[in-house]
Protein backbone atom coordinates (compact mmCIF):
# COMPACT_ATOMS: atom_id res chain seq x y z
CA UNK A 1 0.00 0.00 0.00
CA UNK A 2 1.43 3.38 -1.00
CA UNK A 3 1.87 5.97 1.78
CA UNK A 4 -0.78 8.65 2.14
CA UNK A 5 0.12 11.88 0.40
CA UNK A 6 0.70 14.63 2.97
CA UNK A 7 1.36 18.35 2.77
CA UNK A 8 2.90 20.20 5.73
CA UNK A 9 2.83 24.00 5.84
CA UNK A 10 5.08 25.66 8.44
CA UNK A 11 3.97 29.18 9.37
CA UNK A 12 5.00 31.73 11.97
CA UNK A 13 1.73 33.20 13.29
CA UNK A 14 -2.02 32.68 13.26
CA UNK A 15 -3.30 34.19 9.94
CA UNK A 16 -0.07 33.53 7.99
CA UNK A 17 -1.55 30.27 6.73
CA UNK A 18 -4.13 32.00 4.52
CA UNK A 19 -2.53 34.32 1.97
CA UNK A 20 0.35 32.23 0.64
CA UNK A 21 -0.96 28.71 1.21
CA UNK A 22 -4.68 28.88 2.04
CA UNK A 23 -5.73 27.89 -1.45
CA UNK A 24 -3.12 25.15 -1.62
CA UNK A 25 -4.27 23.71 1.72
CA UNK A 26 -7.93 23.81 0.65
CA UNK A 27 -7.20 22.34 -2.78
CA UNK A 28 -5.10 19.51 -1.35
CA UNK A 29 -7.81 18.69 1.18
CA UNK A 30 -10.38 18.57 -1.64
CA UNK A 31 -8.11 16.19 -3.55
CA UNK A 32 -7.81 13.81 -0.61
CA UNK A 33 -4.30 14.85 0.40
CA UNK A 34 -3.75 15.05 4.15
CA UNK A 35 -2.95 18.62 5.22
CA UNK A 36 -0.93 19.57 8.29
CA UNK A 37 -0.52 23.16 9.45
CA UNK A 38 2.26 23.91 11.94
CA UNK A 39 2.01 27.35 13.56
CA UNK A 40 5.19 28.31 15.39
CA UNK A 41 4.02 31.17 17.64
CA UNK A 42 0.80 32.19 19.35
CA UNK A 43 0.76 35.69 17.85
CA UNK A 44 1.05 37.62 21.12
CA UNK A 45 2.37 40.68 19.29
CA UNK A 46 -0.82 41.12 17.30
CA UNK A 47 -3.43 43.80 17.86
CA UNK A 48 -5.60 43.70 20.97
CA UNK A 49 -9.31 44.59 21.10
CA UNK A 50 -9.97 47.95 19.51
CA UNK A 51 -6.72 47.79 17.58
CA UNK A 52 -4.51 48.30 20.66
CA UNK A 53 -0.91 47.80 19.58
CA UNK A 54 1.83 45.96 21.50
CA UNK A 55 3.45 48.27 24.02
CA UNK A 56 0.39 50.51 24.26
CA UNK A 57 -1.66 50.71 27.47
CA UNK A 58 -4.24 47.95 27.63
CA UNK A 59 -2.43 45.49 25.37
CA UNK A 60 -2.68 42.07 27.04
CA UNK A 61 -0.36 39.67 25.22
CA UNK A 62 -1.85 36.54 26.81
CA UNK A 63 -5.39 37.59 25.88
CA UNK A 64 -4.29 38.41 22.31
CA UNK A 65 -2.74 34.95 22.00
CA UNK A 66 -5.89 33.22 23.27
CA UNK A 67 -8.06 35.14 20.82
CA UNK A 68 -5.77 34.55 17.88
CA UNK A 69 -5.63 30.80 18.49
CA UNK A 70 -9.42 30.66 18.49
CA UNK A 71 -9.38 32.51 15.18
CA UNK A 72 -6.72 30.15 13.85
CA UNK A 73 -8.89 27.13 14.54
CA UNK A 74 -11.81 28.76 12.76
CA UNK A 75 -9.59 29.58 9.78
CA UNK A 76 -8.31 25.99 9.70
CA UNK A 77 -11.90 24.81 9.55
CA UNK A 78 -12.67 27.00 6.54
CA UNK A 79 -9.60 25.63 4.76
CA UNK A 80 -10.47 22.03 5.72
CA UNK A 81 -7.04 21.56 7.29
CA UNK A 82 -6.77 18.04 8.63
CA UNK A 83 -4.27 18.54 11.46
CA UNK A 84 -3.29 21.73 13.28
CA UNK A 85 -0.13 21.65 15.37
CA UNK A 86 0.87 24.53 17.66
CA UNK A 87 4.51 24.84 18.71
CA UNK A 88 3.61 27.62 21.16
CA UNK A 89 6.71 29.78 20.84
CA UNK A 90 6.71 33.44 21.86
CA UNK A 91 5.93 35.94 19.09
CA UNK A 92 9.02 38.07 18.34
CA UNK A 93 7.12 41.02 16.86
CA UNK A 94 8.01 42.92 13.70
CA UNK A 95 11.62 43.75 12.93
CA UNK A 96 12.80 46.58 15.20
CA UNK A 97 10.15 46.13 17.90
CA UNK A 98 11.10 45.91 21.57
CA UNK A 99 9.76 42.34 21.61
CA UNK A 100 12.72 41.29 19.45
CA UNK A 101 14.96 41.47 22.52
CA UNK A 102 13.03 38.98 24.66
CA UNK A 103 15.28 35.95 25.27
CA UNK A 104 12.36 33.53 24.78
CA UNK A 105 11.20 35.09 21.52
CA UNK A 106 10.99 32.52 18.76
CA UNK A 107 13.55 34.34 16.64
CA UNK A 108 16.11 34.15 19.45
CA UNK A 109 15.92 30.40 20.04
CA UNK A 110 18.85 28.27 18.86
CA UNK A 111 17.76 26.82 15.53
CA UNK A 112 18.77 23.27 16.37
CA UNK A 113 16.76 23.37 19.60
CA UNK A 114 13.69 24.87 17.94
CA UNK A 115 13.92 22.33 15.12
CA UNK A 116 13.45 19.41 17.52
CA UNK A 117 9.67 19.61 17.98
CA UNK A 118 9.12 20.24 14.28
CA UNK A 119 11.35 17.32 13.35
CA UNK A 120 9.21 15.14 15.61
CA UNK A 121 6.11 16.29 13.72
CA UNK A 122 7.76 15.50 10.40
CA UNK A 123 8.53 12.01 11.68
CA UNK A 124 4.93 11.65 12.86
CA UNK A 125 3.17 12.84 9.69
CA UNK A 126 5.80 11.91 7.06
CA UNK A 127 4.95 14.76 4.66
CA UNK A 128 6.19 14.30 1.12
CA UNK A 129 5.89 18.06 0.60
CA UNK A 130 6.81 20.84 3.04
CA UNK A 131 6.14 24.54 2.43
CA UNK A 132 7.49 27.49 4.40
CA UNK A 133 9.02 30.95 3.75
CA UNK A 134 12.20 31.85 1.89
CA UNK A 135 15.41 32.93 3.64
CA UNK A 136 14.10 36.50 4.00
CA UNK A 137 10.82 35.32 5.48
CA UNK A 138 8.98 36.86 2.55
CA UNK A 139 9.45 40.41 3.83
CA UNK A 140 11.99 40.31 6.64
CA UNK A 141 9.83 39.37 9.64
CA UNK A 142 12.11 37.78 12.29
CA UNK A 143 9.67 34.94 13.01
CA UNK A 144 9.23 34.14 9.33
CA UNK A 145 13.00 33.97 8.91
CA UNK A 146 13.26 31.71 11.95
CA UNK A 147 10.46 29.48 10.64
CA UNK A 148 12.44 29.10 7.41
CA UNK A 149 15.59 28.14 9.31
CA UNK A 150 13.80 25.76 11.63
CA UNK A 151 11.85 24.03 8.86
CA UNK A 152 15.00 23.52 6.81
CA UNK A 153 16.86 22.16 9.83
CA UNK A 154 14.03 19.75 10.65
CA UNK A 155 13.85 18.55 7.04
CA UNK A 156 17.59 17.99 6.94
CA UNK A 157 17.58 16.24 10.32
CA UNK A 158 14.79 13.82 9.41
CA UNK A 159 15.28 13.42 5.68
CA UNK A 160 11.49 13.06 5.43
CA UNK A 161 10.28 15.56 2.78
CA UNK A 162 10.73 14.58 -0.86
CA UNK A 163 10.03 18.15 -1.97
CA UNK A 164 10.56 21.45 -0.16
CA UNK A 165 9.11 24.79 -1.25
CA UNK A 166 9.17 28.46 -0.33
CA UNK A 167 6.11 30.63 -0.68
CA UNK A 168 6.56 33.37 -3.27
CA UNK A 169 5.02 36.74 -4.07
CA UNK A 170 5.85 37.36 -7.77
CA UNK A 171 6.77 40.97 -8.39
CA UNK A 172 4.44 41.14 -11.39
CA UNK A 173 1.53 40.08 -9.19
CA UNK A 174 2.45 42.61 -6.52
CA UNK A 175 2.54 45.39 -9.11
CA UNK A 176 -0.91 44.38 -10.35
CA UNK A 177 -2.30 44.27 -6.82
CA UNK A 178 -0.84 47.69 -5.95
CA UNK A 179 -2.52 49.13 -9.03
CA UNK A 180 -5.85 47.78 -7.81
CA UNK A 181 -5.19 49.18 -4.34
CA UNK A 182 -4.33 52.65 -5.63
CA UNK A 183 -7.38 52.72 -7.90
CA UNK A 184 -9.56 51.79 -4.92
CA UNK A 185 -7.94 54.45 -2.71
CA UNK A 186 -6.89 51.90 -0.09
CA UNK A 187 -4.01 52.71 2.27
CA UNK A 188 -1.97 49.55 2.88
CA UNK A 189 0.14 51.27 5.52
CA UNK A 190 3.51 51.11 3.78
CA UNK A 191 5.18 51.73 0.43
CA UNK A 192 6.80 48.51 -0.84
CA UNK A 193 10.33 49.01 -2.21
CA UNK A 194 11.01 48.21 -5.85
CA UNK A 195 12.68 44.91 -4.91
CA UNK A 196 9.74 43.74 -2.77
CA UNK A 197 8.59 40.23 -3.62
CA UNK A 198 10.05 37.36 -5.63
CA UNK A 199 11.59 37.94 -9.07
CA UNK A 200 9.24 36.24 -11.51
CA UNK A 201 12.05 34.21 -13.07
CA UNK A 202 12.68 32.42 -9.74
CA UNK A 203 9.11 31.15 -9.43
CA UNK A 204 8.96 27.44 -10.26
CA UNK A 205 5.39 26.58 -9.35
CA UNK A 206 2.06 28.35 -9.81
CA UNK A 207 -1.05 26.65 -8.45
CA UNK A 208 -4.57 27.49 -9.61
CA UNK A 209 -6.72 27.86 -6.50
CA UNK A 210 -9.57 29.88 -8.05
CA UNK A 211 -12.16 27.33 -6.84
CA UNK A 212 -11.09 28.03 -3.27
CA UNK A 213 -11.04 31.85 -3.20
CA UNK A 214 -14.25 31.85 -1.15
CA UNK A 215 -12.66 29.61 1.46
CA UNK A 216 -9.59 31.85 1.61
CA UNK A 217 -11.73 34.93 2.13
CA UNK A 218 -13.70 33.27 4.93
CA UNK A 219 -10.42 32.15 6.51
CA UNK A 220 -9.07 35.72 6.31
CA UNK A 221 -12.27 37.06 7.84
CA UNK A 222 -11.89 34.55 10.69
CA UNK A 223 -8.82 36.51 11.80
CA UNK A 224 -11.06 39.43 12.73
CA UNK A 225 -8.82 40.74 15.51
CA UNK A 226 -6.18 41.54 12.90
CA UNK A 227 -8.63 42.77 10.27
CA UNK A 228 -7.21 46.29 10.32
CA UNK A 229 -3.95 44.87 8.97
CA UNK A 230 -5.51 42.69 6.24
CA UNK A 231 -5.96 45.22 3.45
CA UNK A 232 -7.13 42.53 1.01
CA UNK A 233 -10.45 42.46 2.84
CA UNK A 234 -10.95 46.10 1.85
CA UNK A 235 -10.37 45.50 -1.85
CA UNK A 236 -13.15 45.20 -4.46
CA UNK A 237 -14.31 41.65 -5.21
CA UNK A 238 -12.68 41.61 -8.65
CA UNK A 239 -9.33 42.61 -7.15
CA UNK A 240 -9.65 40.04 -4.36
CA UNK A 241 -10.22 37.28 -6.89
CA UNK A 242 -7.22 38.36 -8.95
CA UNK A 243 -4.99 38.45 -5.88
CA UNK A 244 -6.17 35.19 -4.31
CA UNK A 245 -6.84 32.84 -7.24
CA UNK A 246 -3.24 31.73 -7.76
CA UNK A 247 -0.48 30.84 -5.32
CA UNK A 248 3.18 30.80 -6.27
CA UNK A 249 6.19 28.94 -4.92
CA UNK A 250 9.92 28.46 -5.38
CA UNK A 251 11.01 24.83 -5.29
CA UNK A 252 14.05 24.59 -3.00
CA UNK A 253 14.68 20.93 -3.70
CA UNK A 254 13.08 17.80 -5.07
CA UNK A 255 14.18 14.18 -4.82
CA UNK A 256 11.73 13.11 -7.50
CA UNK A 257 11.51 13.98 -11.15
CA UNK A 258 9.60 17.21 -11.63
CA UNK A 259 9.21 19.66 -14.52
CA UNK A 260 11.07 22.95 -14.38
CA UNK A 261 7.75 24.77 -14.12
CA UNK A 262 4.94 23.07 -12.23
CA UNK A 263 1.26 23.61 -11.53
CA UNK A 264 1.20 20.96 -8.80
CA UNK A 265 3.52 20.64 -5.77
CA UNK A 266 2.92 16.90 -5.83
CA UNK A 267 4.20 16.51 -9.41
CA UNK A 268 6.34 13.38 -9.51
CA UNK A 269 4.71 11.97 -6.39
CA UNK A 270 1.43 10.71 -7.87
Amino acid sequence: MEPELTLMAVHAHPDDEVLGTGGLLARCAAEGIRTVLVTCTNGEQGDGPGGVKPGDPGHDAADVARRRLVELRESAGHLAIGDLELLGHRDSGMDGWDANAHPEAFANLPVEDAAGPLAALMEKYRPQVVVTYDENGGYGHPDHIQAHRVALAAAERTGVPDKFYYTAMPRSGIAQMLDFVKQAGIDIGFEPPDDFGTPDELVTTVVDVAEHVGRKLRALEAHASQGENIFLLQMPERAQFAALSRESFVRHYSRVGAPAHETDLFAGLR
